[in-house]
């Protein structure tokens, strides 16, 4: 029998970094919705109401610029991880054994039901965190397209398409800028997980193992 334990027990960390986003997203709208109208004001535009503001250009952008980089660090970090090493990282699969990430997949009466189906399902189900990852991305990304095309339509009295953005210096900037700073967080994890412990932590080798140890 499987011990018992509460909901916070078995999801705690789910919930504490959902309820974290919630906060700060409602924080950046609140802040954002002041410092679009501010700029308005200054522009003699008409202010924005809350509810008007959560749809805008400008909203939008900041929302899903963050949320397309997010995705495609997690999305391309998951899937370099099948085939790229790194000696002594915690983040890194070993360069001596096998992993059980590599097996092929058993059917046992708790496999998830893909496993049981077979074929393409299970084909899909296999690649799955990737995809997901990817799909995200892909969605956030044109978002956050759609959002910088309101933005420059109404500041720069344009009628850009949406395919006219992604040729337009400030969406990319936008992007690229983001980008840089996720590879750089997981360069910074993949090499300070060779060096440095923390005691307890599934992403952190344990304090007595050494330097050049690879994988968890």
């Amino acid at each position: 029998m499987k011990p018992k334990y509460s909901f916070l027990k078995r999801n705690g960390l789910l919930v504490v970094f959902i309820t974290l986003m919630l906060l700060t997203w409602a924080g950046q709208a609140y802040t954002g919705w002041n410092e679009s109208n501010e700029e308005r004001l200054q522009k003699n535009l008409s202010l924005y109401s809350f509810s008007e503001y959560l749809h805008s250009g400008h909203f939008i952008q900041a929302t899903f610029e963050n949320w397309e980089s997010e995705f495609f660090q997690m999305g391309l970090y998951v899937f370099l991880t099948v085939f790229l090493f790194q000696q002594g990282s915690a983040e890194s699969k070993s360069l001596e054994k096998a992993e059980d990430v590599d097996r092929n997949p058993r059917v046992t009466e708790e496999a998830p039901w893909p496993v049981k189906k077979g074929g393409w399902v299970l084909a899909i189900y296999k690649n799955s965190l990737s995809l997901i990852f990817m799909f995200l991305f892909v969605g956030s990304f044109i978002c956050h397209a759609y959002g910088t095309m309101e933005q420059i339509n109404e500041k720069e009295n344009k009628s850009l398409t949406l395919f006219e953005v992604f040729t337009e210096n400030r969406f990319w900037f936008e992007s690229l800028q983001n980008w840089q700073s996720e590879f750089l967080s997981v360069a910074a994890i993949v090499f300070f997980s060779i060096y440095l412990r923390q005691h307890g932590s599934p992403e952190s080798k344990p304090v007595d193992a050494p330097h050049d140890e690879t994988g968890k």
